[in-house]
């Protein structure tokens, strides 16, 4: 039994290439020191409720879509339905999302109309993929 785990500890060692730093000691690059200015928590827009001009509930954040580049391009807006039954997601700019105050209160304000969002094309996430692709009609 010594000699198995003998032999375990030298082909472990073995199959670690030389030059490997554990994370422990490795200097962690990609780390920053400071926050950039003005910088929003993504909790101030995913599962959030989003408004019309008016006050009125257009849908609510779904989910956002990052670039290639990191950036967030899309957010998928859920609209229409109850409860999420009968509901239908849209693909809106996200620069088209303004963060609003007001009684001390953040939420998202959207220049479009519930109508609007309801007319324009559907998404479905497809699973396999992990992809948003467009709705099938019909």
């Amino acid at each position: 039994m010594r000699n198995l785990a003998s032999a375990a500890v030298v082909a472990l060692l073995l199959a670690v290439p030389f030059g490997f730093t554990p994370a422990s000691s490795a200097t962690n690059e990609q780390a920053i020191t400071s926050l950039p200015s003005g910088a929003l928590p993504i909790s101030d827009y995913y599962n959030q409720s989003v408004y019309d001009n008016q006050d009125n509930k257009v849908g609510d954040v779904n989910d956002l879509l990052v670039d290639k580049d990191g950036k967030i391009g899309a957010a998928i807006v859920g609209v229409g339905g109850f409860l999420g039954a009968g509901e239908k997601n849209v693909a809106v700019p996200f620069n088209a999302l303004k963060l609003t105050e007001k009684n001390g209160k953040r939420y998202l304000v959207m220049d479009t109309t519930k109508e609007a969002l309801n007319s324009a094309p559907g998404y479905t996430f497809d699973r396999s993929t992990k992809q948003w692709v467009p709705a099938k009609q019909g």
